[in-house]
């Protein structure tokens, strides 16, 4: 088994906190706004120990929906918030489920 690794970088005019808060703090809200054709909607849930979900903040431990559209390939996406660090812009958060099957991939992990 391997590991592949991404990175990206880009300059922006637009500081870095109100980045952060608008892509990760606020990218339930502003994502579905900013592509209405592509993304449905995006849900927070908290997973407790049973196996009911209930609601999150957005905050570590809380489960990510993201719902796209009928004309996407994939219907929905959950994440797990691993890690938050609102003081130094960084989130960390795990793709735990998806309508798509990966029979080669075993996890995918995104920090900011």
């Amino acid at each position: 088994m391997g590991a592949v690794t991404y990175s990206q970088e880009f300059t922006s005019a637009v500081s870095p906190s109100r980045m952060f808060k608008a892509l990760v703090l606020d990218s339930h809200n502003n994502i579905p706004k900013i592509v209405p054709r592509g993304i449905k909607s995006i849900k927070f849930f908290f997973f407790c120990k049973s196996i009911k979900f209930t609601k999150g903040d957005g905050g570590v431990g809380s489960i990510k929906q993201t719902n796209f559209s009928e004309s996407a390939y994939i219907e929905y996406t959950k994440h797990k918030i691993d890690a938050l660090d609102v003081e130094n812009f960084y989130c960390k958060y795990t793709l735990i489920n998806s309508d798509i099957k990966f029979d080669k991939i075993d996890f995918i992990v995104y920090e900011w």
